[in-house]
């Protein structure tokens, strides 16, 4: 498991983290950002390596799919839905994967 710290985080923190997370946007409960990719085959090896990143972490994220657009939700579900660091670095970590490629 990682050790990453599950404590919700306050709306200040989410913004703060917002900040240096472009696209990103907080509905309260969770962080959300879409993709939108060239075709299936691109959306798909995305999804993919957002779940390598996301299992790595004991991460598991919301993930919607309809042909080239990928829409993630990351929240923790041991904090009761609400976001904590470690949504936060899986943000930082998926837009490690998509910098400069979408």
């Amino acid at each position: 498991m990682s050790k990453i710290s599950r404590t919700p985080l306050t709306e200040p923190e989410i913004n703060t983290a917002l900040a240096e997370l472009p696209g990103w946007i907080s509905t309260g409960q969770k962080l959300v950002k879409k993709f939108q990719f060239g075709n299936f085959r691109e959306a798909l090896a995305f999804i993919v390596r957002v779940g390598l990143e996301a299992e790595g972490l004991d991460h598991h994220p919301e993930i919607k799919n309809v042909y080239n657009k990928v829409e993630l939700g990351l929240n923790t579900h041991d904090a009761g839905g609400c976001v904590t660091a470690l949504d936060t670095e899986l943000a930082k970590r998926i837009e490690k994967l998509t910098a400069g490629r979408i």
